[in-house]
């Protein structure tokens, strides 16, 4: 009995190792900026590609363990009355279905980060007032490293919190972040520069396109 409760604390730890291998693509970035962690966001977009197969082998993990946790009970799965999982002192969390429960839940969180990331961003209020349009300048920086939704709210935050920049808005599909700033505030060098120190990605170039 005591093998059969550790087995399926192993699955169930299986799949919560899984589900946040799967998403750490999607977080580290968040933790690069919120943390002052420049560097750290493109540490784990190797896994980026495995991120269906890692979900998909914590589901099968987790339904795994739901079948064990629910399946009908044999008369041989249990030695003696002692064992019945009903005893208060026999009670564990770790082994129980409330904590297989717990485990789904967070998962499922992980697996949605990128969807609700940018929560975790104060909002940035820049409030520029341009004296002369002709400082006003659109630019495309393209971007090696984003994955994900969250990886956007990375970088358009990291862009948006500079003095000088007026919008910014990023694609992680196609890999390019457009910014309107004022060129006597701030130089298209120093932003691409930000991205590179404060999140981690490498800016592959950057140009000007008005």
């Amino acid at each position: 009995m005591e093998q059969k409760k550790s087995s399926g604390k192993k699955w169930i730890g299986a799949g919560l190792i899984a589900a946040i291998t799967a998403s750490l693509c999607c977080i580290t970035p968040v933790l690069a900026v919120l943390g002052g962690l420049g560097g750290i966001a493109s540490t784990f977009t190797f896994l980026e590609p495995l991120r269906p197969y890692l979900m998909g082998i914590t589901a099968i993990v987790l339904g795994y363990a739901f079948y064990n946790a629910y399946k009908p009970k044999k008369e041989s799965d249990v030695e003696c009355a002692c064992e019945d999982e009903t005893t208060p002192e026999k009670k564990n969390f770790l082994n129980s279905k409330a904590f297989l429960w717990v485990v789904t839940g967070v998962s499922i969180l992980l697996f949605a980060f990128p969807s609700y990331s940018h929560i975790f961003f104060p909002g940035t209020n820049n409030k520029i007032a341009v004296v002369n349009e002709s400082n006003v300048t659109e630019a495309k920086l393209y971007i090696e490293g984003m994955t994900c939704t969250g990886c956007e709210e990375s970088v358009n935050y990291t862009l948006n919190s500079k003095d000088g920049v007026l919008s910014a808005a990023s694609s992680y599909k196609t890999g390019i972040a457009d910014v309107k700033f004022d060129k006597s505030k701030i130089k298209l060098e120093q932003l691409a520069q930000a991205i590179e120190d404060e999140i981690g990605y490498k800016v592959k170039k950057f140009e000007i396109v008005n």
